[in-house]
C-alpha cells in the first residue's frame, strides 16, 4: 500500500490509499472529494460553537439594520457556502493533479481565505472587536476575490462555486460595517 496525493498517482500524501496492484483507483479517489469538501466545516463547527452563546446574549444587544438576514439562515448558508468552496478546492485540487508546484497559489490562495474565514468569527462574537472584524473581513473577502481569479484559467465551475460565497461576504461586509458604525467600542481595547 502506498498513500498517494495526486490523482494520476507518484508521490506519498495524505488523501488516497492505493494499492499498487490495482490499476483503477476510481473507488479511492472519493476520498480527497469527501476530505476537500467537508475541511471547511471544521472552522464552521468551531465558529458555531463560539457564536451558539454570543447569539442569545451579546449579539441582540447591538443595533443591527433592519436588512439583516435572520439568525436562523446563517447555519444554513454557511453549510452550503463551506460544501461549495470546498468541493471546488476538490476540482482545482484534482485539476492541478494535487498539490504540485502550479497548485501553490490557488491553494494558497484558498487556504489563507479559509483561515481568514475561521478568525474573523472568534473576532466578532468572541473578542466583540468590531472594527476589527471589519477589517479582517474586508483582507478575507478581497482574498477571496483573489482565490476566484486565480482559479478561473483552472476550472470556472470551481470558481463559479464560489461565486455564492463572495456574494454572501458583501452582505457580511456591509453587516459588519454598520454594527461597526452603529454600535460604540470601548475605546480602551
Amino acid at each position: 500500500m502506498a498513500l498517494n496525493l495526486s490523482p494520476q498517482g507518484g508521490g506519498a500524501g495524505l488523501f488516497s490509499v492505493i494499492s499498487h496492484r490495482t490499476p483503477n483507483r476510481t473507488g479511492t479517489m472519493w476520498l480527497p472529494m469527501v476530505g476537500m469538501t467537508a475541511l471547511p466545516h471544521l472552522g464552521g463547527l468551531y465558529g458555531g460553537f463560539i457564536t451558539r452563546k454570543q447569539v442569545k446574549t451579546w449579539y441582540p444587544t447591538l443595533k443591527k439594520p433592519s436588512w439583516r438576514p435572520p439568525n436562523a439562515a446563517f447555519p444554513v448558508v454557511w453549510t452550503c457556502l463551506y460544501t461549495s468552496m470546498g468541493y471546488g478546492s476538490y476540482l482545482i485540487w484534482k485539476e492541478l493533479g494535487g498539490f504540485t508546484q502550479d497548485a501553490l497559489v490557488p491553494l494558497g490562495l484558498y487556504g489563507a481565505q479559509l483561515a481568514l474565514n475561521w478568525a474573523w468569527t472568534p473576532i466578532f462574537f468572541g473578542a466583540h472587536k468590531l472594527k476589527l472584524a471589519l477589517i479582517e473581513i474586508v483582507l478575507l473577502t478581497g482574498t477571496v476575490g483573489a482565490t476566484m481569479a486565480s482559479w478561473y484559467p483552472i476550472s470556472s465551475t470551481a470558481t463559479l462555486l464560489m461565486a455564492p460565497y463572495l456574494a454572501w461576504l458583501c452582505l457580511a461586509t456591509s453587516l459588519n460595517y454598520c454594527i461597526w458604525r452603529d454600535n460604540a467600542e470601548d475605546k480602551a481595547e
